[in-house]
Parts: C-alpha cells; sequence; structure tokens
C-alpha cells in the first residue's frame, strides 16, 4: 500500500509512541498532585511544555496543550475575541478550516459579532491590499491559516499579521497542516496565536497545542480546576504532551528532507500533467506547501477516482478529512472560484518527509489508469 494522505493523518512516530508509555503506564501520576509521582509527571509536562515553546520560539508559559487543532482554534478564536472586546469585527477567509468557520459563526450567532470575509484568488491566495481595506478601528481579531490544507496554497503571515497590528487587532493563524514543513516561529510569524494538531505532525491523535502570546486575555472554553495557568481545565494529558514534543523533536531532524520532498512533488505534478493531460492543478504552482500536489479532472467523479486508485493499493482523499462523505463540493474550491461540478472531481495527493520517488511514480501511473477506468476508456497515454 502505498499511503499518500498524511495531510489527513501521519502514522505515529515511534520514538513519540515510546516516549509516551512510560506516562501511561508506570508514571500514571496526576501533574497536579503534590506526592512523588505527581511531581515527576508535571516534570515531564513542564519539559514537553518547554521543548514545544523552543520549537515555536517561545515561552513555556504561553503554549497551552489542548486535544488538537479544533479545540485548539476554538480556544484562540472564541478565547481572544471574547476576552479582548475592543470591537465585534472578526477578518477571515471563506477557505479557512471548518473549526474556523464554525468558531466564528458561533461567535455571529450568539455574541453578535460581525465578521467580513476577505475572497481568495483561482489559486487560493489572499490580497494584501483587501485586508487593508477591510480592517477597522474594532477590529478584535483576524484569522487566517498558516497554508490551506486542501490545496496547499501558503500565506504571507508575517505580512498579515503586521497589517492586523496596524489597528490594534490580534492576529491568529491556523497552522496544522503548515507545522510539520514550514517554520513556525511566532516571533519572526508576528502572530498573537497559533494552533497546532499532533496527528499531522507525527504524535497521536487527540493531542495539540495552541501558542498565545504574553499575557494576552484568553476566555477559557474548559472550566474547572484552572490547570493550563487557568486557559484550559482538565487534568493535563502527559504522555500526549510528551509525545507531541518528541515528534517535534523528530521533524527538527528531518529539515533537509523538506527540500528534497518539494522537488518530488514538482517531478509528481509534470508526471501527472504529462499522463493526465485533463487534469488540472489546484492551488498555487509554486507557493504551496511541499507535502500537497491537488488535481480537478474534469468530467470525473472524485469519489470513484478514490475508489479506483485504491483498488491499485493508493491512498489519497477527495480534499479535507473533516468533509469526507459529504455531497456537498469543496467550499475551499468553490470560494477559489470553481464550480460545483468541477470541485467536485478534487483529489488530493499528500506526502510525508518519508515518502519515496518510487512510491510518487508509481502514484501518477495509477491515476493514469484510474482516469482511463473512470472515462471507460483505454489507458491514458
Amino acid at each position: 500500500m502505498i499511503y499518500l494522505d498524511h495531510a489527513a493523518t501521519t502514522p505515529v512516530a515511534k520514538e513519540a509512541l515510546q516516549a509516551a508509555w512510560p506516562w501511561l503506564t508506570e508514571e500514571f501520576g496526576n501533574p497536579s498532585s503534590t506526592h512523588e509521582l505527581g511531581h515527576r509527571a508535571g516534570m515531564a509536562l513542564e519539559a514537553a511544555r518547554d521543548a514545544v515553546a523552543a520549537w515555536l520560539g517561545c515561552r513555556g508559559s504561553e503554549i497551552i496543550f489542548t486535544s488538537g487543532g479544533t479545540e485548539g482554534i476554538n480556544l484562540a478564536i472564541e478565547g481572544l475575541a471574547l476576552a479582548n472586546p475592543r470591537g465585534r469585527h472578526i477578518v477571515s477567509s471563506p477557505t479557512e478550516h471548518e473549526a474556523v468557520l464554525q468558531s466564528i459563526e458561533y461567535l455571529v450567532r450568539h455574541h453578535k459579532f460581525e465578521v467580513t470575509w476577505l475572497s481568495v484568488d483561482l489559486q487560493g491566495c489572499i490580497s494584501l491590499a483587501e485586508l487593508k481595506t477591510a480592517l477597522r478601528l474594532d477590529t478584535t481579531l483576524v484569522t487566517l491559516m498558516m497554508a490551506n490544507n486542501e490545496v496547499g496554497t501558503v500565506h504571507p503571515i508575517s505580512r498579515l499579521a503586521a497589517l492586523a497590528h496596524e489597528v490594534g487587532a490580534a492576529f491568529h493563524t491556523d497552522a496544522v497542516q503548515a507545522a510539520a514543513w514550514l517554520d513556525c516561529n511566532v516571533a519572526q510569524l508576528g502572530v498573537d496565536a497559533l494552533t497546532v494538531s499532533g496527528h499531522k505532525l507525527g504524535a497521536p491523535k487527540g493531542s495539540g497545542a495552541t501558542y498565545i502570546r504574553g499575557r494576552l486575555a484568553v476566555e477559557p472554553l474548559l472550566h474547572g480546576g484552572g490547570q493550563e495557568n487557568g486557559r484550559r481545565s482538565g487534568t493535563e494529558n502527559v504522555a500526549w504532551a510528551v509525545a507531541l514534543a518528541t515528534a517535534v523533536e523528530v521533524l527538527t531532524k528531518q529539515k533537509a528532507e523538506v527540500a528534497r520532498i518539494e522537488a518530488a512533488r514538482d517531478r509528481f505534478i509534470g508526471q501527472v500533467q504529462d499522463l493526465v493531460p485533463t487534469a488540472i492543478l489546484t492551488g498555487h504552482p509554486s507557493n504551496r506547501l511541499p507535502s500537497i500536489a491537488s488535481f480537478c479532472v474534469p468530467g470525473l467523479s472524485g469519489e470513484a477516482l478514490l475508489l479506483e486508485l485504491e483498488r491499485r493499493e493508493v491512498i489519497v482523499s477527495s480534499g479535507s478529512a473533516c468533509a469526507a462523505g459529504s455531497d456537498e463540493p469543496s467550499h475551499v474550491l468553490t470560494a477559489m472560484g470553481f464550480d460545483a461540478e468541477l470541485a467536485q472531481t478534487a483529489i488530493r495527493f499528500s506526502f510525508s518527509h518519508h515518502t519515496t520517488e518510487a512510491e510518487l511514480e508509481t502514484a501518477a501511473c495509477a491515476l493514469a489508469d484510474a482516469v482511463a477506468a473512470v472515462g471507460g476508456t483505454d489507458k491514458i497515454a
């Protein structure tokens, strides 16, 4: 089997699993307990926090461990908007992940916030000029993703954040898809909040972290014992925090692989376009994540192509795993200007640091065969 759906989830790194194991077994203490078992758990938790903070270039006190991207995004958006009411205006984009879109919808519906949606072009890019026009004196928060999870387009976060700060608005970025591939140093990005998810970068599902700058006020989503400096109550998951910190350490050793995967991605795109001339690359042709190559194939069903590829033992997706099974076309592609019929032909290949050239060549040939099978023709030349 060739697994090319790493944007949906990654395998857990062996090192992360091994590091977590003691904290699931003999070292089971509650990190808030005052006895020795709890003290050791607390020390492990803080060491993990410091490791994640070092990776993001911030202080340990600015890291909140969460259950993953969705919770972290909700915490950052709702928590910042409700705790810093300089106004009730938010700016975002319709190509954001559903966690962002639904968090904003909650604020609009229940707290009377107003939102300005920035348009994107056919490549999924945001206009700096449009953001500047959209910003107001009562803008509380701007939330824009670092890189799109469906088409891979990368946004100029440092420039977008600088514009938000000109009017005093806080800036959050969803870095869930980008964190395994791009530099997420929060000082260089200039962001006030940033969210990552463990299962996108080699840690277990249910792990994640959100950075929130300094003493920026946050309204917690979870109320209780006041853990995570009062920002996220609930007994901390020490094992998963340790696993996340370890996965981050593994990532830093794989930096040399990023350029290799980027080059392999470009060769793969070229192979697909040679073998399937009708395939349309989605997203920006060059300013994109090294790990994503997505296409629309006019006239064919994306779901049918997925099934034909799986028959050939190539595992991919039609877009966001969170929308799998929906009959609706991708909200990302429709926002980019694709009509609904074309958007439903989408297919996304996403790679890991270990993906090989041979696997991608096999996948390109398998796609050509799948297109021929779904289209009822002989193999594409």
